[in-house]
């Protein structure tokens, strides 16, 4: 609305809510604070856990940021952003979340006490730019080389990503199947690996000390027909991307049959077009059959009689996993299928595990994708069980990739900020004022380590501050005991992908939300409230997540 000679001009239709300026960002600000602040205490060995229940009542107990801030339902632009964060610190590293949701946090506080000493949002902005460049290039000289082949290290990073979770109990031997896994499906010539190599399924029955690796796939599903072999040893595999059963016609078509005869000849045809289909892949020489569409129940009578075991509708991206592991080529056309298409499995069996049918594929050679059979005794225990070995896989892979680690328990955090203060007094100007706050925003981690401890975080920031200045630069929070701790000595050992990324995420995100000034949130006539003024009927203020 603007005036004009006294006269009310509407630009924006009625019912539309705006806010401006200050109170836009300050709004803004409150949303993203609040999501950060509902997620900080599940940081750390020590972080407590959340209970997050659906419309319908499902359960889930987790304190993984990223599972959390997806179960909750957010409807807050800006807070909406604050999951983006998350999702992205997870499709990209895969553990980090929390603390990279907590400094983007932190950052907009810090933030919003400069908007009130009257620094614009500018050149907050180009402060919080300087410092993220600057810590990007500290984090890269404190970091360390991994070498190739350091299973101890690696070992020591899927632990770290561990700790805190549900399996925390068993981690030692966790940690062994997640740095093996990885160091299986490594590609020899790119160096590269694929998560997607690595399939990791969760059974609840048994204990978490039941997880298995298996040297090939693991599928859910069970063998076709009772009458094939549950156990197939020295395995000889066809994977068919093609139906073993009479296909309908593409185009409308109509079969009149007028007597039983004819009748009897359509069946006969029709058994004759899957025997030869049948003979084909007998004819292969394979043992086991996976089948990505559906197999005629005659097909399986035939197959059965021949000893041969077969799993139908097997998924896609199950098939393609079974090709890396058993060297198998997919089949799209029988005509063409031949001996060397098959691949090669020690051993395929079916098993009843927790009153399902799985089949197995295992002892494969030189498997380039293997499976993680997480076990647990409750759904809410083997649930948590799968994101922490998420975790683990995630960060040896970052690991590997990048060839760089750092100490965690805060130790990086608290030699980052105090660098960064030093820097800042070389800047200078009201951008020093900036990177201060971005300083003290880092900050956040090792505070929030040191409250979990129970004792006064005071007490502990102020020694670990002076044993850094003094060059102890490994040293951070035992979160169990309340002391300070060589973090390097103790194997707290994280990828630096993981705190590379999440300070490029959390300030890029506190930067777009310092850009706001205005924000225009639209409200269709038929929601109750709509076109009322502010404080009538509802619809005065911004979603609340």
């Amino acid at each position: 609305m603007n005036q004009l000679g006294g006269q009310p001009i509407f630009i924006l239709p009625e019912g539309t809510l705006r806010s401006t300026g200050k109170d836009a960002q300050s709004r803004n600000i409150m949303a993203a604070k609040a999501v950060a602040e509902s997620v900080r205490t599940t940081l750390g060995p020590k972080g407590m856990d959340k209970m997050l229940v659906d419309s319908i009542g499902d359960v889930t107990i987790t304190n993984d940021g990223a599972t959390i801030l997806d179960k909750m339902e957010i409807d807050h632009p800006a807070a909406k952003m604050m999951v983006e964060i998350a999702k992205t610190q997870e499709e990209e590293v895969g553990d980090g979340t929390t603390t990279a949701v907590v400094i983007a946090g932190e950052l907009l506080k810090k933030a919003e006490d400069l908007l009130d000493q009257n620094i614009h949002p500018t050149m907050i902005i180009k402060g919080f730019r300087s410092a993220k460049i600057k810590a990007l290039e500290i984090l890269n000289e404190i970091a360390e080389d991994l070498k190739p082949g350091d299973v101890e290290t690696l070992e020591k990073i899927a632990m770290t990503a561990m700790i805190g979770k549900g399996s925390e109990a068993a981690k030692e031997p966790l940690a062994k199947l997640a740095v093996e896994a990885v160091r299986t499906v490594i590609n020899p010539e790119t160096k590269t690996i694929e998560k997607d190599d690595i399939k990791i399924e969760k059974k609840q029955g048994g204990s978490i000390d039941d997880t298995e690796l298996i040297k090939g796939i693991v599928i859910d599903k069970e063998i076709a027909h009772s009458g094939m072999p549950k156990k197939v040893k020295d395995a000889k595999i066809a994977l068919l991307d093609c139906a073993l059963e009479v296909k309908d016609t593409e185009t409308t078509a109509e079969i009149r049959i007028t007597n039983p005869d004819q009748l009897q000849a359509f069946l006969d045809q029709e058994s004759k077009m899957l025997k030869e289909m049948v003979r084909k892949v007998i004819a292969s020489g394979c043992t086991v059959v996976f089948c990505q569409k559906g197999v005629d129940d005659l097909a399986q009578h035939y197959l059965a009689k021949e000893k041969i075991t077969v799993a139908r509708r097997v998924k896609k991206s199950d098939i393609e996993k079974l090709a890396k592991a058993t060297g198998a080529s997919i089949v799209f056309n029988l005509e063409e299928m031949s001996a060397k298409d098959l691949g090669y499995a020690g051993l395929v069996e079916e098993k009843k595990i927790a009153g399902e049918e799985m089949i197995f594929v295992r002892e494969c050679k030189n498997p380039k994708a293997v499976s993680i059979l997480v076990r647990g005794g409750t759904e809410h225990v083997v649930d948590e069980a799968k994101r922490s070995m998420d975790d683990a896989v995630l960060g040896v892979i970052a690991s590997i990739e990048v060839g760089k680690v750092v100490t965690g328990a805060g130790s990086v955090e608290l030699e980052l900020a105090k660098r960064l203060k030093k820097y800042a007094e070389k800047v200078g100007g009201r951008e020093q004022v900036a990177i201060n706050a971005f300083a003290e925003a880092i900050e956040i981690i090792p505070r929030t380590l040191a409250e979990s401890t129970g004792k006064d975080p005071i007490d502990i920031l102020v020694l670990l501050k002076t044993e850094h200045e003094n060059g102890m630069i490994y040293n951070g929070i035992d979160v169990f005991n309340g002391k300070s701790m060589d973090a390097k000595k103790a194997g707290v050992i994280e990828p630096l992908k993981i705190k590379t990324q999440a300070i490029k995420a959390a300030t890029e995100a506190a930067e777009m939300i310092l850009r706001i000034d205005d924000v225009i949130t639209s409200k269709t006539p038929s929601m109750p409230g709509a076109g009322m003024p502010p404080g009538m009927g509802g619809a005065g203020e911004m979603p609340e997540y």
